[in-house]
């Protein structure tokens, strides 16, 4: 069975939103060697529609067009998401991509669809926006799997649901 792995930048604030305004300046090209691995794993996306239409003017959007995609809009989170993302993990290939889509995330992981949380978490107070799992609202225990830090101060960190 394919696994999801989904990832989030995230400020030491526990900000996800509106990641441009912070996360760029720590983007060396460590990062992004790192980030471009985990996207290569990755044979299909699955992503929020905001988060989508957001991507497509960014450095990897080469990557993110030649990629398939599944886009999720909020009336799939309300209804059959389950259904449709186990159906996606059953089908043949290799890891399904989850970039940004903080709304997503929160949802596979309330219904244990997430097989791997990588946080970037960024060295800077964010200050405003929308928050890491603001809406998770029942405990959900992680395992620290792997971790690193960039020469920019990035920590890479990988969890699996523990």
């Amino acid at each position: 069975m394919r696994k999801i792995v989904a990832t989030l930048l995230v400020s030491l604030d526990g900000v996800v939103e509106a990641p441009q305004r912070w996360h760029l300046a720590y983007m060396d090209a460590e990062l992004a060697a790192s980030v471009g691995l985990q996207l290569a794993a990755a044979d299909v996306l699955l992503l929020g529609r905001a988060t989508y239409e957001e991507l497509a003017d960014h450095w990897f959007a080469d990557y993110i067009v030649a990629t398939p995609k599944v886009v999720v809009s909020s009336s799939l989170l309300e209804g059959d998401l389950t259904d449709a993302v186990t159906q996606l993990k059953q089908e043949p290939g290799r890891t399904i991509g989850v970039a940004g889509s903080p709304t997503l995330v929160e949802s596979l992981l309330r219904r244990d669809l997430v097989d791997e949380l990588r946080l970037l978490l960024h060295p800077v107070v964010a200050g405003r926006g929308r928050r890491l799992f603001e809406h998770v609202n029942d405990q959900r225990p992680l395992e620290l799997v792997s971790s690193q830090r960039s020469a920019a101060g990035v920590l890479d960190l990988t969890y699996r649901p523990g």
